[in-house]
C-alpha cells in the first residue's frame, strides 16, 4: 500500500496514504476523510474497514470518474450555445444582461466565472442526454396510459398560437431605397428559412426585435391578442410553417407558428413529445444511477491499494 508519511516525537504517522486512483489519479484516505467531512457525514479515524470510509470512497471514485467524463464534453458546447443558455436564464427572471452582470457584481461574482459555470451546466445536460435520457425508452402503451390519466392537462380551453418572428425593422425616415433593402433582406431569410435553415438561429443573427434573444420567440397569444394583418397572414398556417413576409408599421415580419391549440382535447399525437418529456422525466433519474453503477466504471480504470 502506497502512503506519504510525517515523523512527528519519533513516530511515523501517515498523512496521504494512497488507497485508489482513477486513471492514474491517486485518492488518499485524506481525500475520502476530507469528502465525507464536507458531506456531513465524517469518518474518523485512518482505517478503510468501516462501512462508512468504504461508502465514502466509493462517492469520491463516482465524483472523479464523472469529472474524468465531463472532460469529454468540454468541446462539444459551442460559445452560441452558452449565450443563449444565459438569455434563457434571464428571461426566467425577468432581468435583461445588465441586471444580471449588476447582480453577480453586488454578490462578488465575476462574470466570467459565472459563464464558466454554466457552461459546466451544459456540460453535464449534455453529458446527461447522451448517456442517459436519449436512451430512455418510453413504450406506445405508456404514452396512451399517461394520456388517458392527465386529459385535463391536454384540453383546449381557449384558442393560442404560439409565435416566433424575424423581424427587419424600418425607419419611419426611410427612403424608398431603404425599403427595397430592407423587403429584398426579409424575401432573402424567408427563402433560407424554406430552404430549412434553423428559424431561431436565423433570428438570433438577423432580427432587429429584441425576441432575438430568444431565437425570436414571442411566446403565446389569443386571436384578439394578435394584430389583424399578422393572423390574416398565419390563421390557415399549420404549426412548423413560416408566413409570407408581412409589411407592418414596424418593418418586415417573417413569423413562424410555433403551436397552434385549438379549444378542445389535443390529439395524442399532438402531445408525444410532452408526454415523453414527462415520463423520460420519471425514468431517468433511475436510470442515471443504474449507468453510474455498471456503465460508467467501465470507461475508466480504478485500482484500489487496499
Amino acid at each position: 500500500m502506497l502512503s506519504v508519511c510525517a515523523v512527528e516525537a519519533g513516530v511515523e504517522r501517515p498523512v496521504a496514504q494512497i488507497v485508489a486512483t482513477v486513471d492514474g489519479e491517486p485518492v488518499t484516505i485524506r481525500d475520502v476523510q476530507d469528502f465525507a467531512k464536507a458531506a456531513g457525514h465524517p469518518v474518523d479515524g485512518d482505517s478503510t474497514d468501516s462501512q462508512n470510509f468504504k461508502a465514502a470512497l466509493k462517492a469520491v471514485l463516482t465524483q472523479m470518474m464523472l469529472e474524468q467524463e465531463l472532460k469529454k464534453y468540454e468541446d462539444k458546447v459551442e460559445e452560441g450555445q452558452v449565450d443563449r443558455y444565459i438569455a434563457e436564464l434571464e428571461q426566467e427572471k425577468g432581468i435583461n444582461d445588465q441586471q444580471l452582470r449588476e447582480s453577480l457584481m453586488q454578490n462578488n461574482i465575476n462574470y466570467d466565472d459565472f459563464r464558466k459555470h454554466q457552461r459546466q451546466e451544459l456540460e453535464k445536460q449534455m453529458m446527461f442526454s447522451e448517456q442517459v435520457r436519449d436512451k430512455v425508452v418510453v413504450t406506445p402503451e405508456e404514452y396512451q396510459a399517461y394520456y388517458n390519466a392527465h386529459k385535463d392537462e391536454f384540453t383546449v380551453t381557449q384558442e393560442r398560437y404560439k409565435l416566433a418572428q424575424i423581424l427587419i425593422a424600418v425607419p419611419k425616415t426611410a427612403t424608398a431605397d431603404q425599403v427595397a433593402a430592407a423587403k429584398a433582406k426579409a424575401d432573402e431569410l424567408r427563402k433560407r428559412a424554406l430552404a430549412g435553415e434553423n428559424f431561431g438561429n436565423l433570428a438570433a443573427q438577423f432580427s432587429d426585435d429584441m425576441s432575438k434573444s430568444q431565437n425570436g420567440e414571442l411566446g403565446e397569444f389569443s386571436p384578439d391578442e394578435i394584430s389583424s394583418r399578422i393572423l390574416a397572414a398565419i390563421k390557415n398556417l399549420k404549426p412548423g410553417q413560416t408566413s409570407e413576409v408581412i409589411r407592418t408599421k414596424h418593418g418586415f415580419h417573417i413569423m413562424r407558428v410555433e403551436a397552434h391549440l385549438v379549444p378542445g382535447l389535443m390529439p395524442l399525437a399532438d402531445v408525444k413529445d410532452r408526454i415523453r418529456g414527462e415520463i423520460v422525466q420519471q425514468k431517468a433519474g433511475g436510470q442515471f444511477e443504474q449507468w453510474v453503477e455498471t456503465e460508467l466504471p467501465k470507461q475508466h480504470d480504478v485500482e484500489l491499494n487496499f
